[in-house]
């Protein structure tokens, strides 16, 4: 049924429930298991407030990025512990472009997200992540 599976993960409730379906779905098809975290970009004001905390890391990028691969890490011993391979990825940009963008360069058979993010201000603004995935992914979306 399907031989890839993207799960984009964000360390929220959501993504830790559509991480557990995306696991139990690429158990049941042999699918090959890919797992995206992606890194919001900070605008110069966002960056500017870094200046005002003078320890490690020196940017709110440098920080993002960091906790971006702790998520990646904690991902995959998620499906490690589930009996699944699975590769880990940390990209920046905007998550739903850079979701659905993932997909397409690594031939994605269906992408699973959580319903709800990290990003709750921005979501009520703005619209959801998996909401904008949905309209503009060109295989199968799981919103879980």
């Amino acid at each position: 049924m399907f031989s890839r599976i993207l799960a984009a993960y964000d360390g929220s409730r959501g993504a830790e429930t559509a991480l557990r379906q995306a696991l139990d779905l690429a158990q049941l098809c042999g699918a090959e298991l890919l797992v995206l975290t992606v890194v919001r970009h900070f605008s110069l004001l966002e960056a500017s407030f870094s200046m005002a905390q003078p320890d490690e890391p020196h940017t709110s990028e440098q920080a993002m990025q960091s906790f971006a691969r702790d998520l990646a890490d904690r991902a995959k011993s998620a499906a490690a512990a589930a009996g699944v391979a699975a590769r880990t990825f940390v990209k920046s940009g905007q998550p739903a472009r850079s979701i659905v963008a993932f997909a397409g360069e690594h031939d994605v058979d269906l992408i699973v997200v959580g319903s709800r993010g990290l990003g709750a201000i921005e979501n009520y603004l703005l619209g959801s992540v998996s909401h904008k995935v949905t309209g503009l992914a060109k295989c199968p979306v799981l919103v879980v």
